[in-house]
């Protein structure tokens, strides 16, 4: 069922042709590690952290946000994902406590939620509205639980077996598999799931995000379809140059021309998926920065923390070519749109309107 991966990536022979241009000219002033906080993020919002178990520490990551100058990080995940509102409040409690004592301007902080509970669970509009009552600002589609990421890269069995080995990971599911364990939001007919409609009108009315998530092209097709004609104005595009998502440049302009966000990663650039650089960029110049934000995807350990992978990301589009100003549009400007932050005059107008 999954579909023909692009293949962005480009060798090693190819890449060095663009790469050492870019890393020769791009001057960022002197980096010093014995620094205590990140240069180079000002301002950004990282639209996609992580938290969760495991992962990078909520509270840690935001107060070098915070030390770093930046405005603000919307937990995608975080440990306590029944209640991330909740956790949320604590993160920012505590960090507003912190920030008063040191002299620094916290960050803002927003929960996300998943519209899933898990494998094997109905996706319930109940669920999603429970997690908007209480604060929540973006919703995602089913990610690590969708058919077509068990289709690609399989999944952890004892997820849907309780007996099954903890450690294990099975290889790519058959469709059938992962079918029954996964979470896919058409009907029979090729239509979107009437709860997934609602959830996309539930969000729509109260202002939130929906982030598509994993989806295979017929799912994303659907709800670019369905957001279009509720008109609906924040619905994401998470790494789409990821094989979960795999878009190609020209289906990702497309995307943004029916209003979607396209949100690009350090994941995507990371040693596990290897985009080149140089591709993520030629594909801002084409869909258009106005259309884009750049965001960390990172908390996992194999990852530098959220800060510096956005640092990091910021420093390779600005190396291939974005101007100070696209970079303020991609990581500022939109995304404050996207998390419903008020930007002030001085702070630029915002170009999302």
């Amino acid at each position: 069922m999954a579909d023909n991966q692009q293949n962005y990536a480009t060798p090693s022979s190819v890449r060095s042709v663009t790469s050492y241009p870019a890393r020769r000219g791009f001057k960022q002033g002197p980096v010093d590690p014995s620094l205590d906080h990140v240069i180079g993020v000002e301002d950004s919002i990282d639209i996609h952290c992580h938290a969760h178990e495991g992962q990078q520490d909520a509270l840690g990551v935001a107060k070098l946000a915070s030390k770093s100058g930046m405005k603000g990080i919307l937990y995608k995940t975080i440990v306590g994902r029944k209640d991330p509102a909740g956790t949320v409040a604590g993160v920012r409690t505590a960090l507003d406590s912190w920030c008063a004592e040191k002299g620094f301007t916290p960050v803002h902080v927003w929960p996300g939620s998943s519209v899933t509970q898990g494998f094997l669970s109905k996706i319930e509009p109940a669920w999603s509205a429970k997690m908007l009552n209480a604060g929540v600002v973006g919703l995602w589609m089913p990610n690590n639980t969708s058919a077509n990421t068990l289709s690609i890269v399989g999944g952890k069995p004892s997820a849907w077996d309780k007996t099954a080995d903890p450690k294990a990971h099975t290889e790519p599911l058959s469709w059938p598999e992962a079918l029954k364990y996964g979470h896919y939001l058409l009907d029979d007919k090729g239509r979107l799931l009437p709860e997934i409609e609602e959830i996309f009108r539930m969000a729509h009315d109260r202002g939130a995000a929906i982030f598509f998530g994993h989806p295979t092209k017929p799912e994303f097709k659907a709800m670019a379809e369905f957001s279009q004609k509720i008109g609906f104005k924040k619905g994401v595009v998470d790494h789409p140059f990821s094989p979960f998502v795999n878009l190609t440049i020209e289906e990702m302009k497309d995307a943004a021309s029916t209003g979607l966000w396209l949100n690009f990663t350090f994941d995507e650039l990371s040693p596990l998926l290897g985009i080149d650089p140089a591709n993520m960029y030629k594909a801002i110049r084409t869909i258009g920065p106005e259309h884009c934000t750049l965001s960390s995807d990172a908390g996992e350990p194999l990852f530098p923390n959220s800060v510096e992978s956005l640092r990091l990301l910021r420093g390779y589009m600005s190396a291939f070519g974005c101007t100070v100003d696209e970079i303020y549009t991609m990581c500022t400007v939109n995304p404050a749109f996207i998390v419903g932050l008020d930007l002030t005059t001085a702070q630029r107008a915002s170009a999302a309107v």
